[in-house]
């Protein structure tokens, strides 16, 4: 006979109430869950230290992914904004029934100001700054505002580089010109040599001057800024959320 049948006739001889064993083992098992529950250093639990409710826990799911998402999307903005990045990201929090912190907002600084007398530079700033606000898979309206803001910025630089660049070839066309009208230095012409010995005069008359016309060499100066000029205008932080 084994000990706890031994046990329960024992109790059977004594007259006591014997329990089912059926029900000691799964007392004994209900237990043991509670004392690992208990232990487990993962098991999610309220500021008191008490197991989270299902409802609390499924909060702390959730701030726990916006802290992810939230902390991805500005180091997006960090990672397209380089040099230009005035400060990295600064986040706003949010306590969870666990008693952690998550962060639920957050925004980066970045430089906007513009150079004055260098619109090249302006230009590739102004685009590196529409690249650092829409970098984020979803962009916040704050992003969105800062992107519009640089390409005006964009689309003012590229505005006084073209006047620039208009300045450029009048001063070519200026100096070509010039060239063009000033006296040949091959003496005077066959005619006005003839008219010379008749008239007895000595030495030679100015040539006449000459005007060929517009050089071959400023018909394709003129050809591409005209190009430049018919080419459509491309339109393009302060805080990124």
């Amino acid at each position: 006979m084994s000990a706890s049948g031994s046990q329960a006739a024992a109790a059977l001889a004594r007259d006591e109430p014997v329990e089912d064993p059926r029900a000691i083992e799964e007392t004994s098992r209900i237990e043991a869950e509670r004392a690992t529950g208990e232990d487990d250093p993962t098991a999610a639990k309220g500021v008191n230290g008490e197991t989270l409710s299902d409802e609390d826990q499924l909060l702390v799911e959730q701030l726990k992914q916006r802290d992810a998402e939230v902390r991805a999307h500005e180091q997006a903005h960090v990672s397209a904004g380089g040099g230009h990045i005035t400060s990295g990201p600064s986040y706003s929090y949010q306590s969870g029934p666990d008693g952690r912190r998550y962060a639920i907002g957050g925004e980066v600084g970045i430089d906007t100001s513009m150079k004055a007398g260098d619109p090249d530079g302006n230009l590739a700033k102004s685009r590196a700054i529409i690249r650092a606000a829409m970098a984020p898979a979803e962009p916040s309206s704050q992003d969105v505002r800062v992107a519009a803001s640089a390409r005006a910025m964009e689309s003012q630089a590229l505005q006084e580089i073209r006047e620039l660049q208009v300045k450029e070839y009048e001063q070519v066309m200026s100096t070509t010109g010039s060239t063009d009208r000033s006296p040949t230095s091959t003496g005077a012409t066959t005619a006005q040599t003839a008219s010379t010995a008749e008239n007895g005069e000595a030495g030679s008359e100015s040539a006449a001057p000459q005007n060929p016309g517009v050089s071959s060499g400023q018909a394709r100066l003129a050809q591409r800024i005209a190009a430049l000029f018919s080419a459509p205008v491309e339109t393009g932080l302060s805080q990124l959320a």
